[in-house]
Formats: C-alpha cells, structure tokens, sequence
C-alpha cells in the first residue's frame, strides 16, 4: 500500500481547520476520518475527488467532532505519577502511597505500592503493571461467572490498552478487554464483559443482541453512557492518546 500525506488548510463554516490527506490503494471510496490528533481525509488512489470538496460538505459533522475531541483532551487527567496523587480504582479515588512493604496492595483509600519495585523502574511502569495484574484477575473472574451464567464458552482473555475501544469478542472466542477499565465502577466492567460474552451468542448489535445484555445488565444503558461520559477519565497517560 502506497500513501501520501500532506498537510493543508481550510476554512469550514467560518473555522480555519487543519487537515491531512492520505492516499490509500485499500481505500475503496472517499472518507474523513476525525479523531483527537486531527483531520484526515483519507482518498482512494485511483479518485480524483478534491478533498477540500468532501470537506465542505461534511463541514458541521467535522466540526462538531472536532469540538467534542477538544472537551475530551480538557478533560485528560494531567497526571505527574508521584506518591499522594489519587488514582481510580474500580470506580473509587485513591490515594498512590509508596512504601516499604512485602507486596503491592489497594485499600478502601489508596493504592500501596511496593517501594523497592518502584526504585527499580517507575512509578507509572509499576502502577500501569498493577492495573494491568488486577485486571487480569477481575476480568477473569467476572467472564467466568457470566459465562456460566449466559451458558457460553469464551476461550481466552487478552489484556489490552486500546484508546477508545473497551472490549471485543473474537470469532474463536478471545475476549480482549481493556485494562484501563478497571478504573471504571465494577457495575461498568461487568457490562462490558456482558457485552462482549452476548456477541457468542448474537454476533450483530441487533435487537436480539441486546436483549440477551439486557437479561443480564439490565442497566446497561445506564453503564454505556457512563463509559461515553468519563471515558477521558480512564486515560492513564498521555501514551493513550
């Protein structure tokens, strides 16, 4: 695949924008891709479409996207990862302390982290490591028991640090979930895990899809907004932009 990027400018609306065009030979039409590093229409190798052109057309639906990846990125935790700084943890605010002890633990009120590992790496690679540890447990245990509970079979879970996506559901059964979930209310895990078990079932978000979600969270809705709504607060660094 052969691609081309130049960076251009435009005024859409009375709004100067940025934008990068991206020539794809995979591309099979036209289409603008908006995400929190920007612009990007992105052109079949063989379309002479003008990109400016598709642009103003799309012009509100870019700009509105823009605005609401700006709100996200003011909304990014700026985090220093030094003891005393607070960190979620399944849903709760607690306060990172480094300290000689046996192991790493979390209480009702902070995360203990083990002061000899931290000298030895970081703060962030050993708290990232943490989460990471603790979501393996977690999720393991919750799909488990849905599993059980919604008669599936998954085969294995995969720990992973997408930005934007929460779960997914192979077609061989891998669960892959994201760890930074487990800064999120345990109400909130639980439904992604739901979600992702319902696809062995119902492969399509289809009406029947949902049910099955709702048989088993019947707040889902209410889950899903919340991850839509604080999902800037689940961003552990600025590596997960």
């Amino acid at each position: 695949m052969r691609e081309v990027q130049r960076r251009r400018q435009t005024v859409l609306l009375g709004h100067t924008i940025e934008y990068d065009v991206r020539h794809s030979a995979d591309a099979t039409k036209p289409r603008i891709d908006v995400d929190i590093h920007g612009v990007t229409v992105v052109v079949p190798e063989s379309a002479s479409l003008e990109p400016e052109a598709l642009l103003r057309e799309k012009a509100t639906w870019v700009l509105d996207k823009q605005r609401s990846f700006e709100r996200y990125r003011e909304d990014v935790p700026d985090r220093s990862f030094e003891a005393g700084e607070r960190f979620p943890y399944l849903g709760r605010e607690r306060e990172l302390r480094i300290e000689p002890a046996p192991r790493h633990e979390v209480t009702e009120d902070a995360i203990r982290l083990r002061e000899s590992t931290v000298a030895q790496s970081s703060v962030k690679r050993v708290l990232e490591s943490f989460y990471r540890g603790r979501a393996r447990e977690r999720f393991t245990d919750r799909a488990t028991y849905y599993a059980e509970e919604m008669d599936v079979s998954y085969g294995r879970i995969e720990i992973r640090n997408q930005r934007t996506k929460w779960g997914s559901c192979s077609t061989t059964g891998t669960l892959g979930l994201n760890w930074r979930l487990m800064m999120a209310p345990p109400e909130v895990i639980d439904y992604v895990v739901v979600h992702e078990l319902a696809h062995l079932r119902e492969s399509n978000h289809t009406d029947a899809f949902w049910s099955i979600v709702a048989e088993y969270d019947p707040e889902y809705e209410a889950h899903d907004q919340w991850l839509t709504e604080n999902s800037a607060r689940l961003i552990f660094s600025e590596d997960d932009l």
